[in-house]
């Protein structure tokens, strides 16, 4: 039997989806890429955007005109939020939403046996308990996703999330080491910590832990080269927290910052807790204590009342700090949210005009960070071989800067090797390596 997954969203389903090709695994399943025939096709959804849940009706059409036979498996955001939607699409067989992943293979099994549908969504809003869904022989060797917080209790305006994933859960400490000293042990040279939320790790434990404190457990596990935290929310870095965080050496200068706005009234309207002067002086902290940091983001353009003024004090607000990379999302109306029923709902037009002028800047940004680094040597986690290539290798630095080297020898991928950047190539750069 042949099982195929697609994954759309954020890192936690990138873990999750390696967390349920094990348990198929484990059942005698063979994974396969998604572009083949296979009896079960998983997809695991997203429900930031429209754009996610169209994509995923896209995936699940593929699937079905792969093999009409096979059973289709729907989980994870989407399938939380609309169930009876994502049921009625032809030809989807199972449907899971974000809590139950874990009984994947038994309801696909029981929806081939029965040859009827089975739907299993359960209430996630009053639910505090983390589903321990732990991967035991990872596939990749180079990067490893390490997901140890689940939901939300922020309820931003515009966002789905909270009824999605529910409250906060929290993967108990001594779980997390267990984990992170067997990637170890798999040779994993970089971890990547994932959440939700990931900054309120440790809120709902009884035990009194937060994400710094496992930060510093993580930095005496041996055999780990590299930490790097998933998308955080800026308020994590207090002083004190900078304090403490320099002291990792392992921790990589890169932290992913959600932004949203570059304008405080659009920012309040939002619901984000902190304004973009609160932002700017935690971007001015990292920068005056950790060497090299990369600052990334998200921006949000044409969000419900969002003015041409409004624009223009996000649009300088970015120029002015420089980030080292932005993504640039149009606002999308989502049924349920408070945003969706705002006044002043934003013209297409707009929305497209402002998010090109986003994406302008953030060229610019971007190419003048990357050049920063010229003529330095680089650490590189060599990840994989570029498409259509026989000799050229691609990777990131520490801060999180693209880099492309030639090599000779497959055994370089997952392995971390000294670089000096030669040249920025716009998203990119090219190097050699130091032998």
């Amino acid at each position: 039997m042949k099982v195929a997954f697609a994954t759309l969203g954020c890192r936690v389903n990138v873990y999750e989806s390696e967390a349920m090709a094990e348990k198929f695994i484990r059942e005698g399943y063979e994974v396969v890429d998604f572009s083949n025939v296979a009896d079960v096709y998983v997809i695991n959804t997203c429900t930031v955007t429209n754009m996610g849940d169209k994509k995923s009706r896209q995936i699940i059409g593929r699937a079905r005109r792969l093999n009409e036979d096979a059973v289709i498996a729907v989980v994870g955001c989407y399938s939380q939020i609309a169930p009876k939607e994502v049921g009625a699409i032809e030809g989807v067989d199972v449907v899971l939403g974000t809590r139950n992943k874990g009984e994947i293979v038994y309801w696909v099994n029981r929806a081939r046996e029965e040859s009827s549908q089975i739907i299993k969504v359960g209430e996630v809003l009053k639910n505090k308990v983390f589903e321990d869904l732990n991967i035991e022989e990872y596939q990749d060797k180079t990067r490893a996703f390490l997901k140890i917080q689940d939901g939300c209790n922020r309820f931003c305006s515009y966002c789905l999330i909270p009824y999605a994933r529910g409250g906060v859960c929290s993967k108990p400490k001594e779980k997390v080491l267990k984990e992170i000293k067997k990637l170890s042990e798999h040779g994993f040279e970089e971890i990547i910590l994932s959440g939700i939320h990931t900054a309120s790790y440790g809120v709902d434990l009884e035990e009194q832990v937060t994400l710094v404190d496992i930060l510093e457990e993580i930095e005496a596990v041996p055999g780990v080269k590299r930490v790097r935290i998933g998308s955080i929310d800026p308020t994590f870095f207090t002083e004190s927290v900078v304090e403490r965080i320099v002291k990792l050496k392992k921790l990589c200068p890169h932290f992913h910052l959600s932004l949203q706005s570059g304008c405080t009234e659009t920012l309040k309207r939002m619901n984000r807790k902190y304004t973009a002067e609160e932002y700017k002086a935690i971007v001015e902290i990292l920068r005056n204590n950790i060497e090299d940091v990369s600052i990334t983001t998200d921006v949000i353009v044409g969000f419900p009342g969002e003015t041409e003024e409004e624009f223009q004090t996000t649009y300088n607000f970015l120029k002015e700090i420089r980030l080292s990379k932005t993504h640039i999302f149009k606002y999308s109306p989502r049924k349920g949210t408070k945003a969706s029923n705002m006044d002043d709902q934003v013209d297409g037009n707009i929305k497209d005009i402002r998010s090109d002028l986003l994406i302008e800047l953030n060229k610019k940004n971007e190419k003048e960070f990357i050049e920063n680094f010229i003529g330095r040597e680089m650490q590189v986690l060599i990840e994989q071989k570029v498409k259509d290539s026989s000799n050229l290798y691609e990777g990131y630095t520490a801060n999180y800067i693209k880099m492309v080297v030639e090599y000779n020898n497959e055994e370089i991928i997952g392995k971390i090797v000294p670089v000096i950047m030669d040249k920025c190539c716009g998203e990119y750069a090219a190097g050699h390596i130091l032998h």
